[in-house]
């Protein structure tokens, strides 16, 4: 179990202390009150033991604070959003998160991912990889595993050439030209861009300039067969796994999917942020 996760766990816990405590219970008397074993009151204050939903309505009833069942379900959501610090996971260099993505997409049929500032590891080249994973182990101050890394997330593309997969992925237009990597690089790995569509497996969607959009294009995030998403932040990867989250971001990828161009309309795009490479 994270730790992350523990110390939220253990905060929920350190909330219905608070409110049996204001509704002047003891432990023994509030678990008579619910019905309960002593000890299981016991391990919800102390983290040891995850509340359900119904424990949360059935707390807040014998504490006579319902008005606080709606904070309590919040935190409690929170706790199913797995929080993994970037920090931690980089320990040892990037090798082994790459290697732990290659697991998760060997467990997963279906994806739909949406990128906006940079092009998926899925699609990188290994020179492309090689300078975003140095960039971030700089800006981390992690050990530099980079050819480990780059081998570990070239691996993890093996499954793009499996026919059973689906990838489904949005990129914003911006990442076509965001230079995070020198000119004959970045044209490298446009080149690659190009390769992909059409590919059986694949279904790429560039979501243009200036379209009519009914959100911002915000952070990217990868649905994984519809039952948990996954989203990155600069100091922390977090996994969602309630039906609520999956839904939300299912219908944000479905907004930008709206505004989103495929086929010859994408090779364009990405040919004239190609062209604006050796024009530079």
């Amino acid at each position: 179990m994270s730790t992350d996760f523990q110390t939220a766990r253990e905060a929920l816990g350190a909330r219905l202390r608070e409110l049996r405590t204001e509704a002047g219970l003891n432990g023994k008397d509030f678990a008579e009150r619910l019905g309960w074993q002593r000890s299981k009151v016991s391990r919800l204050e102390n983290g040891k033991q995850t509340a359900t939903t119904k424990d949360l309505d059935a707390w807040t009833e014998a504490a006579n604070a319902p008005a606080e069942a709606a904070d309590l379900k919040s935190r409690l959501r929170g706790l199913e959003s797995q929080a993994r610090s970037w920090r931690r996971q980089l320990t040892t260099g990037h090798r082994g998160v790459q290697e732990r993505y290659i697991a998760e997409y060997r467990r997963t049929a279906t994806v739909r991912g949406y990128e906006a500032t940079v092009v998926p590891g899925l699609f990188q080249t290994p020179d492309y990889a090689r300078h975003l994973l140095l960039h971030n182990a700089e800006l981390m101050q992690s050990p530099r595993d980079t050819d480990d890394a780059v081998r570990a997330r070239m691996k993890r593309q093996e499954v793009l050439y499996e026919a059973h997969r689906a990838f489904r992925v949005l990129i914003w237009e911006g990442a076509l030209h965001a230079l995070v990597c020198p000119y004959d690089v970045m044209a490298g790995q446009l080149d690659r861009l190009v390769g992909l569509i059409g590919m059986s497996t694949v279904t790429l969607g560039i979501v243009p300039f200036g379209v009519q959009l009914k959100l911002t294009p915000k952070h990217g995030f990868w649905i994984f067969d519809e039952e948990r998403v996954i989203v990155e932040t600069i100091n922390t990867e977090f996994t969602l796994e309630s039906a609520e989250d999956v839904a939300l971001y299912g219908r944000v990828w479905d907004r930008l999917d709206e505004g989103a161009v495929y086929g010859a309309q994408a090779h364009r795009l990405i040919g004239r942020a190609r062209a604006a490479l050796d024009l530079a």
